[in-house]
Parts: C-alpha cells; sequence; structure tokens
C-alpha cells in the first residue's frame, strides 16, 4: 500500500484561510499524475502554524477529496504524546488510512521515551503509523534499535527516513525485518534510498513535479535505474532549488507558476527571495514544467 511517490502535500492558503477549493483540485491532480499516496498536514502542510480545527479540517478534506483512490496518510505527530492521541484518533475517525507520526521535537526523549510516545500513539487507534525520524528539526534520532523494537507492534508499518544517512535503510532492514516499509524524506537522495532497499519517498518535490516523481519512483521499483537517473538528472535542480529556503515556500512558489494555488505562506515564514524565486524558475525550465 505505501510505496513509491507519495505527496508531503501543501495546505494552499487564500486571504489567510485554508483554501478548500485548491486543495481539493491539488488532491486531483496529483492522484492524475501518478502519485502513490497524500500526506496532508506534515511540517510541509504547515502543520506547526495551523490552528487545531484547522488541521482536522485539512485531513478530513482531503480524505473526501481522494475517495479511495489512493491511501491517505495523516500528520499526527507532535511533541505532546496526549496531543498526538487526539490527532491519531481523529485521523482514524475521518478515515484515513495511516498516520505519519514525528519524532517528538523539542523535548529529547531518550529511546525509551521514544518507545513509550510511539507505544501510545499505536494504542490509541486502529491506524498503521508510519514513523517519520527526521534529527535536523527534532534534535532527536530514533536509533535502528528502538525502530526494530517498535516494528514488532503490529501497527508500527514504516519510516520516513530523513536522516540523510543512506546506511540506515540497510541497518534499519536489520533491526526491523525486510517487509518494514522503508520510505526516503529527502527529494535529492530517493534513489539511493531505493538502491539500497527502501520502496518510495514522502516527496516535497512531488508537489510541483508530480508525474516525474512518480516516473522516477516506478523506474526504481522495476529495477530500471537507467531510467530513473535520467528522469532524477531532470528534477536535481529543481531538488536543490526547493530547498534553499524552506522547501514549502518553495513548492507553493512554484505551484503558484503552475496557477495551481497562491505562494501565501504563514509567519515565520516569509515568501522567497528574488535569487530562490529565479533559481526555481530555472529548475522547472530544465525539468520540463515550464517554457
Amino acid at each position: 500500500m505505501f510505496q513509491g511517490s507519495m505527496t508531503a502535500l501543501v495546505t494552499p492558503f487564500k486571504d489567510g484561510d485554508v483554501d478548500v477549493d485548491a486543495l481539493k483540485s491539488l488532491v486531483d491532480w496529483q492522484i492524475d499524475c501518478g502519485t502513490r499516496a497524500l500526506v496532508p498536514v506534515g511540517t510541509t502542510g504547515e502543520s506547526p502554524t495551523l490552528s487545531h480545527a484547522e488541521h482536522e479540517m485539512v485531513i478530513e478534506e482531503v480524505t473526501k477529496a481522494c475517495g479511495g483512490r489512493v491511501p491517505v496518510v495523516a500528520g499526527a505527530g507532535s511533541n505532546n504524546t496526549a496531543e498526538g492521541v487526539r490527532l491519531m484518533k481523529h485521523a482514524a475517525s475521518v478515515g484515513a488510512d495511516a498516520a505519519l507520526v514525528v519524532t517528538p521535537y523539542y523535548n529529547k526523549p531518550t529511546q525509551e521515551g521514544l518507545y513509550q510516545h510511539f507505544k501510545a500513539m499505536h494504542d490509541a487507534a486502529d491506524l498503521p503509523i508510519i514513523i517519520y525520524n527526521i534529527p535536523p528539526r527534532c534534535v532527536v534520532d530514533m536509533s535502528p534499535e528502538t525502530m526494530g523494537r517498535l516494528a514488532e507492534l503490529p501497527r508500527i508499518v514504516g519510516v520516513k527516513d530523513a536522516t540523510g544517512d543512506i546506511s540506515r535503510v540497510a541497518k534499519q532492514r536489520m533491526t526491523c525485518g525486510t517487509d518494514f516499509v522503508q520510505l526516503s524524506g529527502e527529494d535529492a537522495t530517493a534513489i539511493s534510498f531505493n538502491a539500497q532497499g527502501g520502496v518510495g519517498c514522502i516527496s516535497v518535490t512531488a508537489n510541483v513535479a508530480p508525474a516525474l516523481c512518480a516516473q522516477m519512483q516506478n523506474a526504481t521499483l522495476a529495477g530500471d535505474y537507467k531510467t530513473a537517473l535520467d528522469v532524477t538528472d531532470r528534477l536535481m535542480p529543481l531538488h536543490i532549488a526547493i530547498f534553499l529556503e524552506p522547501g514549502l515556500i518553495g513548492a507553493k512558489y512554484a505551484l503558484s507558476l503552475l496557477d495551481k494555488c497562491s505562494d501565501e505562506v504563514r509567519l515565520p515564514h516569509v515568501p522567497l527571495s528574488d535569487g530562490t524565486k529565479g533559481a526555481i524558475k530555472d529548475a522547472m525550465v530544465h525539468a520540463g514544467l515550464l517554457n
């Protein structure tokens, strides 16, 4: 169920509010372009600046718009375990197919604390969980050994790995087993991640180039790394340009150039600098997304 190109969906805004019409349109476009799953209200979906009501509304609207065509992996992470439990229960109640749960940021829990946090989330709802391990943002790194303990729980099914350490795939295969779903959280290294045993990517760039990201992922799953490399060569400048500043800002700006949604973001994020805008435009031309 969880493989290939999975988009870490932006949350479009209009005049300060969530633009529900644009959100629904993005869902249809993503599915039409071959995206295998949608991941709303992760960090790319600006979860830190959404209200609780907005967070839950976006999950519900994306789930309804998908209509079962592709899985919805609902962002349900928090550094407050009780709040995460509430988000898990809500995601299950509106029909999401799984939850993406980030390691608790700022708290810096021990490995045992990480285990107990994720176990509480696991026990809260009958919903598969994908662990989101991103040490640069959370300042805590779940070890392969802790992940292996969690993989023994029936609904801890995989990881979005944004450690930047390609060797983690093999190490986690050792501790979690070969059926544990390993998904890259870094667009630029996604092809290498799959070569080590990964099966997909939860992608920011796929907001902008869903068909190309799907083509690259499908090629790796078929063992066709020549095609995957050719597509990666087209996408690499875009991977780089989108992350010159926070990726969600770059993705929204690129989407605005495609007339898919506004480039509006919420503080503390601000609009892109002119230099980054130019780099993104050039990268989109290189990828064949703009003339």
